[in-house]
């Protein structure tokens, strides 16, 4: 089918009548899971070839990703601004990073998205949508045989609320002392009255927040003033917790007594509360590895009771006595989804459902599938690492590093013993953009066979990646 309207910053795609079709909505880097998606098709339609369209909002030099749509209004609307929306610009073009919220607004309401699925519904008897996070913006679920394989907006919603966490979680994990309170002059005055007590800082979230935006570690009252501006939202305070080791454990929710636990991961946390990326295995020990989990477990169990359905991540720190404590639900994917499937792919049973298959079963189905197994041990003796490269300025790429589509045959042939170590930069944007502040530029992943070969390639591959961008007028 031919795709037209201005609203539409790229496409690539090709249809075909004969192939069964989902769609994935979401950001680039989270572009590989959808062949797990795919795969878990085929094994329900047998005979048929399954084929996913990838819309997303990240504005590149070039994709080399079939089947893409490009979809990112503030980014349109900076380059009609600059004259540089045209096939030969005069100026870099922007690519910029857009919040969940408004990149699935604009998707709902998309003409050329809404004729796709149309003609998608012709050839077929229902099209899947597949979510990094389910979002009360996506609202494509309100058309007939439109169905998201993921979990239920309004329940993921209420669980995000860092809010609710701490009320619903009392009792059920090791929360941090704390307490929540609403409006500017009533933050100020919590947190004024904490700050004696609390001499290494006070941590200051909002309702909803994550990768560092709308929370903070506060060390005086002119840094909680300068950040938090609300006076309708309701904020949680807690005590910050010095600490090295902020674990993170990945799981799914089948119903209320059904949960797996894929694994635990290192998160890399910059700045007190601003993730970067993760190493596997956790220098955690054994001993807190298994508190991590029968916390986890909990935790999906009461999201279990309440109906969520599908993948989640439970955030812990632990302190240097060796104490653990929870920190927040991610009632989305995250950040180590697809690299913990690259892992149990290698490490469990040829044949063991993965992930997104675990997902689907989940919400079709509210089961495992049959042959569901949790990875037990390491025993490809696989570590890896991540680096997600956030520009924090405006910038310009003057560089570019070709879109590597190989990380799962990476995983493989560590697994394998064909490669020692390697590593992988992934999703960069290319070269003549101008990049805004909070887009992520580019990833890397780093795998081999111990923490300091996985160091070395995150070193190497981030050191690449800032010889592709320099500063304005520079």
């Amino acid at each position: 089918m031919q795709i037209h309207g201005g609203d539409i910053l790229y496409s690539n795609l090709e249809y075909d009548p004969d192939v069964y079709y989902f769609l994935y909505i979401g950001d680039l880097k989270n572009y590989a899971l959808n062949y797990f998606v795919k795969e878990t098709l085929e094994k329900r339609f047998s005979g048929r070839e399954v084929q996913f369209i990838a819309i997303v909002p990240d504005v590149c030099f070039q994709y080399n990703f079939s089947n893409i749509l490009v979809i990112n209004p503030v980014a349109r609307d900076d380059m009609i601004t600059n004259h540089t929306f045209s096939n030969i610009p005069t100026a870099p073009k922007t690519s910029c990073r857009i919040s969940g919220p408004q990149f699935m607004s604009a998707v709902s309401k998309n003409e050329t998205v809404l004729s796709l699925i149309e003609t998608v519904l012709k050839n077929q008897n229902e099209i899947y949508i597949n979510l990094y996070e389910s979002l009360m913006e996506m609202n494509l679920d309100s058309l007939d045989r439109v169905i998201l394989l993921g979990p239920d907006k309004k329940i993921a919603r209420k669980y995000n609320d860092k809010i609710v966490q701490f009320r619903e979680l009392q009792g059920i994990v090791p929360l941090i002392e704390g307490a929540v309170c609403r409006g500017v002059e009533e933050l100020m005055r919590m947190t004024s009255s904490f700050r004696e007590k609390w001499p290494d800082g006070i941590f200051v979230s909002g309702a909803f927040s994550a990768a560092g935006a709308n929370s903070a570690v506060t060390r005086t009252q002119e840094e909680v003033s300068a950040k938090f501006t609300d006076d309708s939202s309701e904020y949680l305070v807690t005590r910050y917790i010095p600490h090295d080791l902020d674990p993170t454990v990945l799981a799914v929710v089948a119903n209320e007594n059904d949960v797996y636990i894929a694994g635990v991961a290192d998160q890399t946390i910059v700045d007190g509360n601003r993730f970067v990326g993760s190493h596997f295995p956790s220098v955690t020990t054994r001993e807190q590895q298994q508190k991590l989990k029968e916390y986890t477990r909990a935790v999906g169990k009461l999201l279990g009771r309440s109906g969520y359905r599908g993948i989640f991540g439970c955030d812990y720190l632990i302190d240097c006595e060796g104490n653990i404590f929870f920190l927040e639900i991610n009632a989305r994917k995250q950040g180590t989804t697809l690299e913990f499937c690259f892992t149990l792919e290698q490490n469990l049973p040829k044949g063991s459902p993965m992930l997104p298959e675990l997902e689907y079963c989940a919400v079709m189905e509210n089961r495992f599938p049959e042959g569901t197994v949790e990875m037990k041990e390491n025993s490809r003796e696989i570590h890896w690492g991540t680096y997600n490269y956030k520009v924090m300025e405006e910038l310009v790429t003057n560089g570019y590093i070709p879109q590597n589509p190989y990380e799962r045959e990476t995983f493989q042939k560590v697994a394998n013993g064909e490669l020692v170590k390697d590593f992988v930069i992934l999703e960069h944007l290319g070269t003549n953009l101008k990049v805004m502040p909070g887009t992520f530029l580019s990833r890397v992943v780093s795998v081999g066979r111990c923490r300091d070969d996985v160091n070395e390639g995150l070193c190497q591959g981030v050191g690449f990646i800032k010889q592709t961008i320099q500063k304005l007028g520079a």
